[in-house]
């Protein structure tokens, strides 16, 4: 099978790439062709160049008020090569993804010689969170399950869906095992971007970049001895209650993402120096 096949004839996509004006971050309307090439539309145009590397979120919530339980949507990282671009259009061929449908990868594709780059940037521990307390938590999110981390891996970004817990001042709470890729990337660049994906309340007919929050996050560790940890994991449990378990799992680790900036769709956001593409 296809990947429209599984995710529909037409979608909204989270669009990653490294520029170079830097990070750069677009919505766009996504239809994946029968060899899952990817067409998309990029409403506001784009500087992506041909040869370029992007990565792709995809996942088939549209018409979907929430995820359930069991995060029952099919959903995708797509790393992709600019294959042909003209005008507000940008066609990619496929270099690597997973298709995840609950816990479960149903399908992937791995294309010939291609491997994720290696990263010989050290991992250091990260910063520990200035809060000792938890903020008001935004009321607006809490129907909204997860959002998209976007680090920033060697060679092009890496995106990731998960549960989020956000507060009025816009800091976003994550929960994830110490050893997953994406807690790697946060070791070696706390620097990220989170997707704030508001379909739950918007619907596809509206303007696209509404559907979207996007905003340049600082990782920050949240330890367990602070007193943070627990007031944080409560709130997690009776905004998901469904994943009590993996809240309660000893080895999760808390990270607290602080807002640097509100990020527009295809605003280039600075790479620090010294960060290879």
């Amino acid at each position: 099978m296809a990947l429209r096949d599984y995710l529909n004839e037409q979608l909204l996509g989270i669009v990653a790439s490294y520029q170079s004006t830097g990070v750069v971050h677009h919505i766009g309307v996504v239809y994946p062709k029968r060899n899952n090439q990817l067409q998309i539309f990029i409403p506001r145009g784009h500087a992506l160049a041909l040869g370029s590397l992007v990565t792709v979120h995809l996942d088939n919530r549209t018409g979907i008020d929430e995820l359930d339980a069991e995060l029952r949507v099919y959903r995708t990282s797509y790393k992709g090569r600019v294959l042909a671009a003209e005008d507000n259009w940008v066609l990619l061929e496929p270099l690597e993804y997973a298709l995840i449908h609950g816990v479960k990868v149903v399908d992937g594709f791995t294309a010939p010689g291609y491997a994720f780059p290696a990263d010989s940037r050290p991992e250091r521990a990260l910063p520990l969170s200035p809060l000792h307390s938890i903020p008001p938590v935004e009321p607006k999110d809490n129907d909204n399950k997860v959002g998209v981390l976007t680090t920033l891996a060697q060679g092009q970004p890496h995106t990731t869906v998960l549960a989020f817990l956000s507060t009025a001042q816009d800091d976003v709470f994550l929960i994830s095992m110490p050893d997953s890729f994406k807690v790697q990337q946060l070791r070696r660049d706390p620097r990220c971007f989170f997707t704030i994906d508001e379909r739950a309340k918007f619907t596809f007919e509206q303007s696209i970049e509404w559907n979207y929050t996007i905003m340049e996050m600082q990782a920050h560790q949240v330890p367990a001895s602070c007193p943070l940890f627990e007031q944080v994991r409560r709130s997690f449990i009776l905004k998901n209650p469904w994943e009590v378990g993996f809240f309660l799992s000893p080895a999760l680790e808390m990270f607290l993402l602080q807002r640097v900036s509100l990020v527009c769709s295809g605003q280039a956001v600075a790479r620090q120096q010294g960060e290879s593409r």
